[in-house]
């Protein structure tokens, strides 16, 4: 079974501005995305890293504030803001949900860190 793990850095909020992530929501998350998708053979699990602390200035430093990681597919610390780009609605569950499903399912698809070129593994040479 393949394992996507969601890793929480520790934040340090700069300023006013401020995300509360409640702990029993993001639980329910994962259980919900492991109910649903255990099936296909993916595993998601979530810890925290509190030895690596982020400063946040405002919701793109929050994702990158977040880490995922699938040894399976060669992935061992993809921040979440390269994974979907510019959040939609600024959910930051929404977001985890949307790039945890994306490592599982469309790792092929992520963009390279210097973003020039999408490899989609297809045997092109691209």
């Amino acid at each position: 079974m393949k394992t996507v793990t969601v890793i929480f850095y520790a934040r340090d909020f700069a300023g006013e501005w401020k995300y509360e992530l409640e702990e029993s929501k993001l639980r329910e998350m994962f259980a919900a995305l492991n109910s649903e998708l255990s099936a296909a053979g993916v595993k998601f699990e979530y810890q925290h890293e509190p030895n690596i602390t982020l400063r946040i200035n405002g919701y793109a430093d929050l994702l990158n504030s977040v880490r995922l990681r699938s040894l399976h597919d060669g992935i061992a610390s993809l921040p979440l803001a390269q994974l979907i780009g510019a959040s939609v609605n600024a959910d930051l569950l929404e977001d985890v949900r949307k790039g945890a499903r994306r490592v599982a399912f469309s790792p092929e698809s992520i963009p390279p860190v210097d973003g020039a070129q999408l490899c989609h593994n297809c045997g092109c040479g691209c």
